[in-house]
């Protein structure tokens, strides 16, 4: 790289969102503040965040790891992923709500039991605690801090940053931070992009980050009979199967072979540097699934694609070192190895080694992206950045293979609803856009793939209808 279902018994908490959970006052975050108000009468049968996006579908091999490597039980593990999900979409919910004031949003806490939201304006405080989170004014908003990395980005392609190789959008601090083996490189780079120092923090770094090429993720794959890199995530595009992997692995036109080097198929499209995304097409012998291989041979179930804010868990599947989960540290994230820069890709504390390339990231059941680089290893610890898996759906027009796509049920929240209007499955949609379904408008609250059955009257966590 450039470096089974389960029944368990859900806390009362998350019990009590579900019976809230289209309230539209004091929807409160599973872990947060308990649970609804006493005496809130139920108002929806709709699903809890948790239920929508099947947290219950992470395998005991994904909360092994979790357990491991982020020093938790089991129970925890689980209440992690449930509470992530229901901040997602309270978070979600109040960046609609608050609009140009939102500055960020963000998961703490062995469980990620704390939310806590930023804003531009102290008259937002009360919106954002009565839906449970904490609230915490800033002066920069998320618009004005990506608006400074976008001119970063720009200012990058006329210099050289190797020794300014990792800039991100911090939003626990309310800055754009800039990682430097030199700091003069850092100065040159904000300068050049015209980005206050009020806005930013340089900080300094030893390591250059590299990419991983030569081994394995989900699974084992070879290209050109010679270098190796890992699955990402199985796809379709119409008829067609195939798989999305790195950029940096293989060229449009590169042949792959499968792990047991059986002939598998040929790059479509890839992109690197600037992105790190790619997609092969594979032949008649090999079938899609909608499964990342996990410890032990297991199957971990892929339901759908729902980004996973910042401090959420999130754990990596590569063919060198298997495995091995950490948290999501910065969503925005710019890197340069020696090839170029790649961005937008969402940094991450999970380990990597060279051919990890390519392999899935996934957060619960919710595929997050391919592995693209890093720096460190697994024996000591290390930084590892992935390119977004929605990102890529969108560019090559790729289908995500999911549970409900073999005839599995992914807990199917009933009744698709009316027909018609502008929402439609297959689409990836981002926070903020709007669609129209069974003669309702509908503000998208969580970037995700959109699922067959999953209509926004039956989503609320991805959803919320104006």
């Amino acid at each position: 790289m450039p470096h089974g279902h389960r029944n368990r018994h859900r806390p009362h908490h998350t019990r009590a969102m579900g019976a809230a959970v289209a309230a539209t006052a004091a929807l409160l975050v599973a872990g947060l503040s308990g649970s609804a108000s006493a005496g809130t009468a139920p108002v929806s049968s709709a699903p809890t965040a948790a239920e929508t996006l099947r947290t219950d579908a992470a395998p005991p091999a994904l909360l092994k790891a979790m357990q491991r490597d982020l020093g938790l039980d089991r129970r925890q593990a689980e209440r992690r992923l449930d509470n992530e999900a229901e901040a997602g979409a309270t978070a979600g919910r109040l960046r609609a709500a608050l609009g140009g004031d939102f500055a960020g949003a963000w998961v703490r806490g062995a469980e990620s039991g704390t939310l806590t939201v930023a804003t531009t304006d102290a008259d937002d405080v009360a919106a954002i605690e009565a839906r449970g989170a904490v609230a915490k004014v800033v002066r920069h908003s998320l618009a004005d801090l990506d608006a400074a990395k976008a001119r970063m980005d720009k200012a990058a392609a006329d210099l050289n940053t190797a020794d300014a190789p990792v800039w991100y959008v911090d939003t626990r601090d309310n800055t754009v931070v800039v990682e430097a083996i030199r700091p003069a490189a850092a100065r040159s780079l904000l300068a050049a992009a015209g980005v206050d120092r009020s806005l930013s923090r340089v900080e300094k770094r030893t390591e250059r980050p590299r990419t991983f090429y030569d081994l394995r993720g989900g699974e084992a794959y070879y290209i050109n009979n010679s270098t190796r890199c890992s699955i990402g995530f199985p796809i379709t595009k119409g008829t067609q199967q195939g798989f999305a992997t790195a950029g940096h692995c293989g060229r449009a036109g590169s042949s792959t072979t499968g792990a047991n080097r059986v002939s598998q198929g040929t790059f479509q499209g890839s992109i690197f540097p600037g992105r790190d995304m790619a997609w092969v097409a594979t032949n008649s012998s090999w079938t899609a699934t909608p499964y990342v291989l996990g410890a032990g041979g297991q199957n971990v179930q892929v339901t759908g694609s729902t980004a996973a804010p910042v401090g959420a868990s999130v754990c990596r599947s590569g063919s060198t070192t298997g495995w091995h989960c950490g948290t999501v540290t910065q969503l925005n994230t710019s890197v340069t190895y020696k090839e170029g820069t790649i961005s937008p890709v969402t940094r991450t504390s999970v380990c990597a080694e060279p051919g990890d390339s390519g392999g899935s990231f996934i957060s619960g059941s919710q595929a997050q992206g391919v592995t693209s680089g890093g720096s460190g290893n697994c024996r000591s610890g290390g930084v590892t950045y992935f390119q977004p898996i929605n990102a890529l759906l969108q560019n090559y027009g790729l289908t995500l293979k999911t549970t409900g796509d073999d005839g599995g049920d992914p807990g199917d929240p009933g009744d698709p609803g009316e027909p018609g209007g502008t929402w439609a499955a297959g689409t990836v949609y981002q926070a903020g856009d709007t669609v129209t379904y069974g003669g309702a408008t509908y503000r998208c609250l969580q970037g995700h793939q959109a699922q067959p059955g999953w209509t926004p009257a039956n989503v609320p966590a991805l959803w919320q209808r104006m």
